[in-house]
Formats: structure tokens, sequence, C-alpha cells
């Protein structure tokens, strides 16, 4: 017997001995996770293989604690390796008269044959040299644009975001070159901020490869001005890509080795934050509330003062809104579509990107809750949103959104919607 039909045979036949167990027929299993009566008799028989938004949702109304979930193995998508390095490779980027860009490696060879770059470009300078500039007055400018610069990001698309960003993480590495002593580790720090940001930025454009890169630059840069909290964070963003591949023991790893660090609160907080994500994702409740609690603790303790902040911004309760993400990944979406309802009214109308993306989450636990109307409703207002910010990301929501809506293809709502939700994700192309 193949794998996969061990795995359907499996999971129908103790799908039905704990139906059984409960008391509950196949119709009143069917309205509580609101799948039809047919499709889940196929899933007993085996004859259907068992979706993990299905496994999640009767291991709730079962009561399994995640044993039945557990039988449903994740497919994890091909991330590439988590770690990376900035040595032995360039980046060029292409600017054409269009307004087109273009971002890519290029190796150390042939980028210095090409004239591209010089080998002092290749990385971070450890001796400063002053030229004269007025650093103060340069570390201010730059230190104000970056606030502005995540505000943009809110609302413009990553690929039209990454040239300016990119010019930006250069300037100030060339800065670095120049600078005093005693201003060259401040031009480091903010420097290593602007690269985490271009990286989050290259992962919403979906390029992990581009991510991580971005991500080890900001360390680099970090690490030279002798700042090593970015490096324990670059674990957590790390573990943002293995996330949205649906890698959870990689994320939790990840993340829990980032909350053994000796770090300021806010980085344990948002390590916490992740870890919670990865154990939703594993279908552990009790270790995801747990990790949740741990975030809210010490980001509540957050001293960060004026220091370039790390992580969202645009988010008030990020614990509040990270824990709607996770109830609906733990199969409990009525509890996930509550909270994010009220959480999302207290966005900004300014966080185009944050209201888009925890929006299309919105509607997506209002899908699987069962409320397909409303799901519609809350779709339909981040259309706009979502051709805006054209984020990766967020167009994997959109897909599981649509996989849900296909199941009731005769609700009205869904006939106006689904062809529009289609041509969004194809827009994106991933």
């Amino acid at each position: 017997m193949k794998r996969n039909e061990w795995v359907n045979r499996n999971f129908g036949a103790e799908l039905r001995r704990r139906r059984f167990a409960a008391g509950m027929t196949l119709s009143q299993l069917a309205k509580v996770v609101n799948y039809s009566k047919g499709h889940l008799s196929k899933v007993e028989r085996g004859d259907k293989p068992p979706s993990r938004d299905l496994a999640r949702h009767c291991d709730v109304v079962l009561e399994a604690e995640g044993e039945l979930a557990a039988l449903v193995p994740v497919v994890t998508k091909n991330t590439g390796p988590i770690d990376g390095t900035t040595d032995n490779e360039g980046w060029m980027m292409y600017l054409d008269n269009d307004g087109q860009n273009w971002f890519g490696p290029v190796g150390r060879r042939q980028a210095i044959a090409m004239g591209a770059i010089s080998l002092a470009g290749m990385r971070v300078s450890v001796q400063g040299t002053p030229a004269g500039l007025d650093e103060t007055a340069a570390l201010s400018g730059f230190g104000s644009l970056f606030p502005q610069l995540r505000q943009l990001g809110q609302a413009v698309a990553p690929s039209e975001m990454l040239p300016i960003l990119i010019t930006q993480v250069h300037t100030l590495r060339r800065m670095a070159q120049r600078s005093s002593d005693r201003h060259r580790p401040d031009v480091l720090a903010l420097g290593s901020r602007y690269a985490e940001y271009t990286g989050w930025m290259a992962q919403e454009a979906g390029d992990n490869r581009a991510a991580l890169w971005w991500t080890n630059m900001a360390v680099e840069m970090a690490q030279a001005g002798d700042d090593t909290n970015l490096s324990t964070y670059s674990l957590v963003r790390r573990a943002l890509i293995t996330l949205y591949a649906d890698d959870a023991e990689q994320t939790i790893a990840l993340a829990a080795e980032a909350a053994r660090a000796d770090v300021p609160p806010r980085i344990k907080g948002l390590a916490a934050q992740r870890e919670a994500q990865g154990h939703a994702l594993a279908g552990d409740y009790r270790a995801c509330m747990s990790a949740l609690d741990t975030a809210r603790d010490l980001l509540a303790r957050d001293d960060s003062g004026n220091a370039p902040i790390l992580g969202s911004s645009h988010v008030p309760d990020q614990v509040a809104m990270s824990t709607g993400w996770c109830l609906h990944d733990l199969g409990r979406s009525r509890e996930a579509a509550d909270l994010l309802d009220a959480e999302i009214r207290r966005l900004l109308p300014t966080a185009v990107r944050s209201r888009t993306r925890y929006g299309v989450r919105q509607a997506l636990a209002h899908a699987s809750a069962g409320d397909i109307d409303q799901a519609c409703r809350v779709a339909d207002s981040l259309l706009d949103g979502v051709h805006s910010v054209r984020s990766a990301t967020v167009t994997i929501d959109l897909r599981r959104l649509t996989h849900v809506l296909a199941r009731y293809r005769t609700n009205h709502a869904v006939r106006d919607l689904y062809p529009r939700l289609v041509a969004s994700i194809s827009a994106f192309g991933v």
C-alpha cells in the first residue's frame, strides 16, 4: 500500500472511531466542521485524502488534543537552506527605463570582471577613515527617513520598495567605511536595520533567497558595529520563512534558539511569538498558548526606546493579533475570526499591508468557520489592498481562502467574488 493510501485509511478509521466515541452522527460532524456529509464519508472510508484544515477542525470538535490532526502530515515547501552568507557572492541591481527592476546574484569574480563592484565593496570594512562629512546630520537624516520608508512600505509593492532600500543600505555601508570611530557603530547599527527591512521586503516580493542574503547582510553590519542582538533576531526572521513553508519543526527550533539568547526583551518576545505560531502549525494548543503568554510578558517589558524598531510597528497589540492567527491554525476558526475582527478594527487606515495581511487571515477564519457571506465581504474589501501591496506571503493565504470558498461555489457571494479573487492571485504570479 502506498504511503498516501495508508495515511488516508489510517486517518479515516481514527476519525470514525473518535466520532462514534463522541456519539456524533456523520451529519452532525459535517455541520460543525462545515464540510459536506458526502465528503466526510469519503474521508472516513479512505477514498479521499483529508486536508490539514479538515483534520484540525475535527481534532478540536472531537477533543483529540492534536492526536487526530497529527495523522495528516504537513507537506513542507522547499525554502532552500535557511543559513547563508554574503561571502563569495555579490548581488546586482538593474533598473530599466520603463521602471522595471531586477536584483540577482552574481559570483564575486564575475562581478569584478564586469567592473560592477570592487573587492573593497564586497564586505563591511573594519576600519573607519574620516572624510570630513557631517556625520551627525547624515545619521539624523537617515534615521528620520527609516520610519517613513517603513510607512511607505505599508502601501507600496515590495518590488518598488527594494531599489530605494538597497540604495540606502549601500550608502550607509560606504558611509561606515568613511566615518569616524565615534559615529561608525551608529551608522552600522542603522544600516543593519535598513538591511533587515530590505530582507523582509524581499520575502514579501517572493524571493526567499534574497531575503536571507539581506538578513545576513544585516547581521554582518551589526556585528561589525559590535551589536550581536541582530544575529539573534535573524533567527526569528528565518523562522518566518519556514513558517510560510509550513515547516513547524524548524520554525519552533529557530525561534526557541533565539529565545535562549541573552538579548533585549523585545527580541525574546518576538521569538516567543514566532514559536507560538510554530506550535499552532503543529497543532499543539497548550504549547502555543504558553508561548503567547511568554511573548505578552516580554513585549510588555520592551525597553528599546528610540532605537530603530524590529518587527511590526503598525499593529497595536501584536500578541492579540498573533493569537487570532494561531487559533485559526489550531482549527479554532470561530474564536480566531472573533479576535481578528476586534484587532483589525484597531489598525490605522494607513497600515494597508498589515490590514491586508491580517484581513485575508480574518476572511479565511470566517470561511473556515462556515460564515461564507462575511468571509466574502471581508475579502472583497481587501482586493484593492492586495493589488497595492503585492505580497507573496499574503498570496499564500489568498490561495488557502480560494480552496475553502471552492466548496461553496453555489453561494451567490462566492460566485461573485471567486473570479476576482483568482485574478488577484494570478496577477502576482506565485
